[in-house]
């Protein structure tokens, strides 16, 4: 039951959610839905102003953050640029005055699982991001945190890197078995690494479930339209198996909804197939993209849709 105002701006509503261990969950969302104020919220940069947050059962609402058994990776990776690799996976086993040896054995191990070994004197600035990104994590999870958060840490990268970043980030938290959760606006991110999905509207989760779930069965008009590409069109229910669209007649399961009520359709690209048949629905092509697995059209209908 977690809420945020800011001001008057009620960014957060109600917020009711349970995080397993061991998962990898994303909160998906448009800017300024409020999947970034809950992370804040999770890390305790942000209090709540009403509900509570729990870890394993301990209500850590107003424990600060570096007492808190959680590690943020932000989006600028937030490096000391003054430190070399090392030093900064280093820097927060320091804090917790560990002694030397233990360190050095930690960050060797860091160093190898992120496959930067060779780039351990290294300063930040002279570090791909890709790279850098790898530093970042090395340096979050070398405390053993209970939970690792990531807030849109692959948004700065090019789109090969980013592609390449997202299978490693996922194979690097199963290799971990940590509890991973991930804020990002990009779908296809979520879709790629998530093992459940958490869809944020206007500081309201809409859907939470697996990827598949999701994209095949949105709950809300805003999570079909959000997930993937969606064809939207209008139509009105004539019987119990039928609906009229442009004037042409669908067969769809529709005995659960009242005849003549008027009802949206959506429609994944993928199960969209033109024909030149002289029954089918008439249209003209507008535009033609190709997408290297695909070719997108865009289709106008007769009636402009």
């Amino acid at each position: 039951n977690a809420d945020k105002f800011y001001g008057k701006n009620h960014v957060v509503k109600s917020l009711n959610l349970q995080v397993n261990d061991s998962e990898f969950l994303t909160i998906l969302g448009p800017s300024g839905c409020g999947k970034t104020t809950t992370l804040r919220m999770i890390a305790g940069f942000e209090t709540p102003d009403n509900g509570s947050i729990i870890l394993k059962g301990e209500d850590i609402t107003h424990v600060p953050p570096y007492k808190r058994h959680v590690n943020t990776v932000f989006q600028n990776y937030a490096l000391f640029p003054n430190m070399n690799v090392s030093e900064n996976i280093a820097f927060g086993l320091q804090q917790q005055k560990k002694d030397k040896a233990t360190i050095d054995k930690k960050v060797t191990e860091m160093l190898e699982m992120v496959l930067m070994s060779k780039f351990a004197k290294r300063k930040p600035a002279e570090l791909s991001g890709g790279q850098q990104q790898r530093v970042a994590i090395a340096r979050a999870v070398a405390n053993n945190p209970s939970v690792l958060l990531l807030d849109e840490p692959l948004g700065a990268l090019d789109l090969k890197l980013r592609k390449q970043m997202q299978f490693e980030l996922k194979s690097l938290q199963q290799q971990l078995n940590y509890t991973f959760i991930y804020v990002t606006h990009d779908q296809e991110e979520a879709l790629t690494m998530s093992d459940r999905i958490a869809v944020m509207n206007e500081g309201v989760i809409e859907q939470l479930g697996t990827p598949e779930e999701i994209y095949n069965n949105p709950a809300t008009e805003f999570v079909a339209g959000f997930i993937g590409d969606i064809n939207k069109l209008s139509g009105k229910v004539t019987s119990q198996n039928e609906l009229v669209c442009n004037g042409q007649n669908i067969i769809a399961n529709t005995k659960n909804i009242a005849i003549g009520k008027d009802v949206k359709m959506f429609f994944r690209p993928e199960n969209i197939f033109i024909t030149e048949s002289n029954n089918g629905i008439h249209g003209k092509i507008m535009q033609s993209v190709f997408a290297g697995t695909h070719t997108k059209l865009e289709v106008e209908l007769k009636d402009g849709n």
